[in-house]
């Protein structure tokens, strides 16, 4: 199938004008020239890959550590619908057993993936080998100290799906756990109060991520660098980034691209509450009060985000992020992350034909997955947001 006459999204270099074939599910042909009058007219409209949301603990009223298949698959068709085609559905500190069980519906999905849903990248461990001091809204009955074997154990017990596992840096053994748990997947630091030199040592140790920079971690200071500036000076490390409008500042978004130039990756974090009214919800066994977009524990705590990965990447760009640099951190760069960059991420010969059809304000006109458009769905999950280029 050739679609023609579109502004397709390249990368670095923003748009091009041109044309583009899908064959059995891939890219074949990007800016290639148009061929007479075959193929689909896209009329000037623009192209950008699908999203990757590289952590993300539910949508639609459903939580990937519920381990319910049929939530996991609502995720995964709520997701397609608002322009993210690839997640990385992210656990909760919880039993071991209750992981494991969790890990096995992303197995089964990956074997058995819907049709009108986005695909599964890989899971994303977000704990227990936490701080208590930094747990923010995971629960402090399930912290344990890394464990290298359990970690095995669960890789090992859903295919090796895991591509992200989180420690907090202080913990005794951490810097052992990312030396060998790099070799598995990504290690990211986490939901920790260490110094700049434990968190040097981690990322020396084999940690190459920081999970949702600014959140649950020290604030920096000039005499007290801690994660953040042990994770900026470090050309290897990439960080993520809640970019909700409410989790971080509009100016602290723009300091984050300029700390991390060309490694940041936007993520949701978001919670069963997204694409949901306000209301009393759960996560990790503790209630969860949405009201206004803002999703908090009973003590005021932030649980998490109720906003989508493509909502995110709009506010990005309100923020003052040029839109080029935006959506390659909602896209490319996140792929890179989960090990998944051959095969999603940008719009190139011999990747998936995921991608966004959306005006020049990005506004999503239609999604496709494997080349097949995606139904929109209830109308109360599209986006209602908007940025110009």
């Amino acid at each position: 199938m050739l679609y023609r006459n579109a502004w397709i999204f390249t990368g670095e270099n923003g748009f091009q004008r041109g044309s583009f074939r899908v064959e059995q599910g891939r890219f074949a042909e990007v800016l290639s020239p148009a061929v007479g009058g075959a193929g689909l007219d896209l009329d000037g409209a623009y192209v950008i890959p699908g999203l990757v949301d590289i952590h993300t603990h539910g949508c639609a009223g459903a939580d990937f550590s519920d381990g319910d298949a049929a939530g996991l698959r609502a995720m995964g068709r709520y997701y397609a619908r608002n322009g993210v085609t690839s997640f990385a559905p992210t656990s909760m500190t919880l039993p071991y057993e209750t992981l494991a069980a969790a890990y096995a519906t992303a197995a089964d999905y990956v074997s058995a993936p819907p049709k009108d849903g986005a695909r599964l990248a890989g899971i994303h461990m977000e704990g227990p080998f936490f701080s208590e001091a930094k747990k923010g809204a995971q629960n402090p009955a399930y912290l344990r100290d890394p464990d290298f074997a359990a970690f095995r154990a669960l890789y090992e017990g859903c295919g090796g799906l895991i591509a992200i596992a989180d420690v907090a840096a202080e913990l005794p053994g951490a810097a052992a756990f990312a030396r060998q748990a790099s070799a598995l997947c990504t290690v990211s630091i986490a939901h920790t109060d260490a110094s700049y030199e434990q968190a040097a040592e981690v990322f020396a140790s084999g940690a190459s991520h920081l999970t949702h920079l600014y959140n649950a971690m020290p604030a920096i200071h000039h005499r007290r660098p801690g994660p953040i500036g042990a994770a900026s000076e470090r050309e290897d490390v990439a960080a993520e980034l809640i970019c909700d409008g409410l989790h971080v500042h509009a100016s602290a978004v723009r300091m984050a691209f300029k700390l991390f130039p060309g490694r940041i990756c936007l993520i949701s974090d978001s919670l069963r509450c997204c694409g949901m009214p306000d209301g009393e919800y759960e996560l990790g066994g503790q209630p969860v009060t949405l009201h206004g977009r803002l999703a908090t524990l009973h003590d005021g705590t932030i649980a998490g985000s109720a906003t989508n990965l493509y909502d995110c990447m709009l506010t990005a760009i309100r923020f003052g992020i040029p839109p080029a640099q935006a959506i390659l951190s909602a896209t490319l760069l996140p792929a890179r992350e989960v090990g998944k960059s051959a095969d999603i991420g940008s719009i190139e010969p011999g990747k998936y034909a995921d991608f966004i059809v959306c005006d020049k304000t990005l506004t999503r006109k239609a999604v496709y997955i494997g080349g097949e458009q995606i139904p929109s769905g209830d109308k109360n999950y599209e986006n209602h947001q908007s940025a110009g280029l």
